[in-house]
């Protein structure tokens, strides 16, 4: 499979959503396979919150890609045809511009200093990145999660750029539920003494214990109730193999070893500006959503997992309804997944004879 990693600059800037000017901005990249003759094969990918543009094969650094299951050759997304483009999102911190790298007006990290990004943001720098690529249109636009909401805002915000939109384990907008967690998450890394206000790399630190619990938390609604018992139940971890000595059961030990692993890799500031922008998007806004839906000419397949406890599958549904109140040419799948919310991320079968069914019908 042919790839390419790329950082590309925009130096004339972004006007964001607040209002807040960025003079100049970097979006870090990976494609997959070739763009042909006609440049009608394109297909861009939308990671969800902690995804990034690594999204197939492996990396020294980061590993095999989180989409992985789902992109590359003969898969559901055939990079043997399509050419298959992600961005780390700005604001995240794998490459693009955001809270741990460097504000060209200062030298300095920006650290709490990055502004705000939203859904809609993320949309219009991956536009800038489609003309920078002279590519005129997507054939497809496809995400979960978070990921989906990009897609879904794809179809609202260029309908005359995307053919087909692929939107999985997604919703118009979080719940009350949904922005309670985040907020309990985010400020578990407020209160990490480590924290200093956003400012961490000052003072060569960062908020470890904040992160970790945060994620923990997260997994907690990726995992549903049924998954954990079926996973986990109340198996005691092996004395062995525990991440330390408090711990009793095996779903105690995972939670622990998730924690770890993220508060390794991933900022706090990118976490709570990401978070910020899962829970402030909602694509019907003032209008409502079959108001906003409107003026779409994309063909949608949305996809919900039984399993899914953060955005389960009646949230889709919210979508495909305000989608036939428009005439719009949609499916509706619900599947049985797995891995609760993360099912979207696993090759099944089914799942994935409907996304390539659904590229070429």
């Amino acid at each position: 499979m042919k790839k390419n990693s790329q950082l590309i600059s925009f130096p004339d800037g972004i006007t964001l959503e607040s209002g807040y000017i960025l003079n100049s901005f970097d979006l870090m990249i990976e494609s997959y396979g070739e763009l042909n003759e006609s440049k009608s094969n394109a297909i861009l990918v939308c990671h969800a919150f902690s995804g990034n543009h690594h999204v197939a094969g492996e990396d020294k650094e980061l590993g095999k890609g989180w989409w992985d299951q789902i992109v590359g050759p003969d898969k559901a997304l055939d990079t043997n045809k399509y050419y298959v483009v992600c961005c780390n999102n700005l604001g995240g911190c794998a490459g693009s511009s955001g809270p741990n790298t460097i504000n060209p007006d200062t030298d300095k990290i920006y650290g709490s200093a990055f502004p705000q990004v939203s859904v809609e943001d993320w949309v219009k720098s991956q536009k800038m990145l489609m003309d920078k690529l002279n590519i005129p249109y997507w054939e497809m636009v496809a995400g979960g999660s978070l990921g989906g909401m990009q897609a879904l805002q794809w179809t609202i915000a260029y309908p005359d750029k995307v053919k087909r939109s692929g939107i999985f384990a997604a919703a118009p907008k979080s719940s009350t539920q949904n922005i309670a967690m985040n907020e309990v998450a985010r400020e578990s890394i407020r209160k990490d003494k480590n924290f200093y206000d956003g400012n961490y790399h000052d003072h060569d630190v960062i908020p470890k214990d904040g992160l970790k619990t945060a994620r923990m938390l997260g997994h907690i609604t990726y995992l549903s109730e049924e998954h954990m018992d079926n996973r986990f139940g109340r198996r005691f971890q092996d004395s062995e193999s525990k991440m330390n000595k408090g711990i009793d059961f095996e779903i105690e030990n995972y939670l622990q070893y998730k924690g770890d692993q993220f508060s390794e890799s991933f900022d706090a500031n990118s976490y709570i500006l990401m978070t910020k922008a899962m829970d402030n998007y909602d694509a019907g806004k003032s209008k409502g959503l079959i108001e906003s839906l409107k003026n779409i000419k994309a063909k949608l397949l949305i996809v919900g997992f039984y399993s899914d406890w953060l955005y389960p599958p009646e949230r889709g549904k919210e979508i495909q309804l305000a989608a036939m109140q428009n005439n719009i040419n949609s499916s509706y799948v619900i599947l049985a997944g797995d891995h609760g919310h993360d099912s979207f991320l696993f090759h099944t079968d089914m799942y994935s004879k409907i996304i390539r069914k659904f590229i070429t019908s």
